[in-house]
């Protein structure tokens, strides 16, 4: 048997993957609240951070053909940027992901407590834990088809949400006419009721809901002709921010009022569903956003025992007996190790109980601004070598724009937040610093 990961995921796969890695929590329930920080302008930030998004993944895509044999974001990157930020970012990315885990699995647990009040919401995480650790322990071939349907029933409520919302707008201006209809987006207090200060604090939710989508470069190990299914499914990036994010959200802005939105404590989504009197509107939509979050904890989970797998196979000693495959070639340890931390939510949410959503999302921004900076870096570091003038300049460009949003973050996040974060990244520093000097002393 050969000891390596398979190439088990179909272009089918990657398709929606790329489709569904976008589409989680910062969509069915974080919209709420962006409209809340915004108003209307949120439409500007969605844009904003799709189009930062769009052409960090079109560098990723450039990234990924410029390179062989590659395996993880370090891979991608390390030609580029040398061994210490390529081991920085695989442990980025695998905190990012650790931590996404587990306020992924708070935020499931909050949703289905509204249909069990009185069961503990431990219990939620123990069965999220162990349906994501069967998954992915028996083949990334079932991981990949789970996701992919899990994303199949993402898209399909969000194309119901646009049918229905294009229907009650339609009847809207059939009744008062286009201009009134559309102008009442902006007769509360106008399009930017809390001024720049608003569309620049609604970008954490906004980073934070786009946050996945550069997941597709960790499958490159086990994806049949990746130089061909990671780019195609790169290039629907735009298509994919306007026709999920932007379009359900100007439906949303004309059919209600943006702080009424804001003041739901359901998703946006329960009111268009309600407003159509469709039966159990409210428990259809908090089933769609527990599946996807189930979605977000088993992405988590693949996402970071492949980069903990990777970052563990060539070292020796006793990290090394992590990197241990089973029978269907899964890193079963490493899996194992990543589920773990969702144990380690239970203990955080019952000290720190709401907080700790809010903590978690705000470090999750950061990490999901710097994971896109580096690979930017590299991007740019690329078309200073072979690239084009065009490719140079939106390089440039987008890492211009996510330095301006990375300050802006980091004036309006809680220093509490900031100072968690820090200790994170510190920590992989050292840590860096530290296997050097080991490294060293084997020499010796």
């Amino acid at each position: 048997m050969e000891n390596k990961l398979q190439k088990q995921m179909t272009s089918r796969h990657i398709m929606m993957l790329a489709l569904g890695g976008a589409i989680g929590a910062g969509l069915f329930k974080g919209s709420g609240e962006a409209i809340g920080i915004a108003g209307p302008s949120v439409i500007l930030a969605f844009l904003l951070g799709g189009l930062v998004l769009f052409i960090v993944m079109n560098g990723l895509g450039r990234l990924v053909l410029s390179s062989d044999n590659v395996q993880g974001l370090s891979g991608i990157i390390k030609p580029f940027l040398g061994d210490r930020t390529a081991d920085f970012i695989d442990w980025l990315y695998w905190s990012l992901w650790m931590v996404n885990i587990i306020a992924e699995a708070v935020a499931a647990a909050s949703f289905m407590q509204l249909w069990f009040p009185h069961v503990p919401s431990w219990i939620f995480v123990l069965i999220l834990a162990l349906l994501t650790t069967l998954i992915n322990l028996y083949s990334v071939r079932l991981f990949a088809e789970t996701e992919y349907w899990l994303a199949f029933i993402k898209i399909a409520v969000i194309i119901l949400l646009i049918v229905f919302g294009v229907y009650l707008v339609g009847h809207e201006v059939w009744n008062i006419g286009l201009v009134d209809t559309v102008s009442r987006m902006n007769s509360h207090g106008g399009f930017a009721p809390h001024g720049l200060k608003g569309l620049v604090n609604s970008l954490l939710v906004v980073i934070y809901s786009y946050g996945g989508s550069e997941l597709i470069a960790i499958t490159v190990s086990e994806t049949e002709d990746p130089k061909t299914a990671i780019p195609k499914a790169i290039k629907g990036v735009m298509g994919r921010i306007i026709s999920f994010y932007i379009v359900p959200m100007i439906l949303l802005l004309i059919i209600y009022r943006w702080d009424t939105l804001a003041a739901t404590t359901a998703s946006p989504f329960v009111m268009v569903f309600q407003k159509m009197h469709i039966p159990f509107a409210t428990d259809i939509v908090n089933f769609v956003i527990v599946l996807a979050l189930f979605s977000s904890i088993n992405s988590g989970v693949y996402a970071s025992s492949r980069t903990l797998y990777f970052r563990v196979k060539d070292h020796s000693g006793f990290t090394s007996k992590l990197a241990v495959l089973n029978k269907h070639q899964v890193p079963q340890r490493t899996v194992l190790f990543c589920t773990g931390t969702l144990y380690l939510g239970v203990i955080l949410s019952y000290f720190l109980g709401d907080k700790l959503f809010n903590y978690l999302v705000g470090s999750l921004s950061y990490s999901v601004l710097l994971t896109w900076m580096l690979i930017s870096v590299a991007a740019f570091v690329l078309a200073l070598k072979k690239g084009t003038r065009t490719e140079r300049f939106f390089s440039g460009l987008v890492i211009l724009v996510l330095g301006l949003i990375f300050v802006g973050i980091l004036i309006n996040n809680p220093v509490g937040v900031t100072l968690f974060t820090a200790c994170i990244y510190l920590a992989i520093l050292l840590s860096y610093r530290k296997k050097q000097v080991d490294t060293a002393t084997d020499q010796i």
